[in-house]
């Protein structure tokens, strides 16, 4: 598991959810692997409360399996929460990036443009892992823009589960589609052409469909019965 470093003013349990979401998200927690209370409290050092109550969050949007006497299991991919999680992204995210053409200034464009330089970059050198993380600034970004980072908070948990799929997408599809689609949605927004924005965004977070296959194709052993 990756560890990285706890944030100032950061609790246990928020800590611990963090740490355990990116490992989720990242496949270094894969679907199917056991999880021990006890060993990550010892990795995290933190008390084995908070890895619990991070635990039984995650089993709320049914990321984790918890089974009394057994351990802990990461779920396998279940299309079918990857899909209402893409939903309530697509709901917020045309929405945000409409707002985005009406308040962006000048200075925010130019943090957009500096976050998909850095997105090329990592494409041309291939680093999925930097560009997973550049990909989620550049919505947090959106969210920011618009005034509206508590919602973003609010999304996040939920949206692991599209997040998951869009890792696997990041590692097994070569032909890799959404750093354009960022640059063609902050031209949008240089413009203030909502309608065109939004048509964007729609085909943007719509591109997990397209990437299914070749994702099951690399990891077929993580996907439940039922997906």
């Amino acid at each position: 598991m990756q560890l990285s470093q706890r944030q100032t003013r950061e609790s246990g349990r928020d800590y611990a959810l963090r740490t355990i979401k990116e490992n989720i998200v990242s496949l270094d927690l894969a679907p199917g692997s056991p999880i021990s209370e006890n060993e990550l409290a010892a990795e995290l050092g933190l008390s084995r409360t908070p890895v619990r109550e991070a635990l039984i969050e995650l089993a709320k949007v049914k990321i984790v399996e918890i089974t009394p006497q057994k351990k802990s299991l990461v779920a396998p991919i279940d299309y079918e929460l990857v899909e209402e999680s893409r939903f309530m992204r697509n709901v917020l995210e045309c929405a945000v990036v409409e707002l985005a053409c009406e308040m962006a200034d000048a200075q925010d464009i130019q943090r957009l443009r500096e976050n998909i330089q850095l997105q090329n970059f990592y494409l041309d050198n291939f680093n999925p892992q930097q560009i997973m993380a550049l990909d989620n600034d550049f919505h947090r970004t959106l969210f920011e823009i618009a005034r509206k980072s508590q919602v973003y908070q609010l999304i996040n948990t939920i949206s692991i589960h599209f997040d998951r799929v869009r890792s696997m997408a990041l590692s097994s599809v070569k032909d890799i589609k959404i750093v354009q689609d960022h640059a063609q949605i902050t031209d949008a927004i240089a413009l203030a052409d909502a309608s065109q924005a939004r048509r964007l965004m729609e085909k943007h977070l719509a591109r997990y469909k397209f990437d299914a296959a070749a994702v099951r194709q690399q990891y077929p052993q993580y996907f439940s019965d039922q997906s």
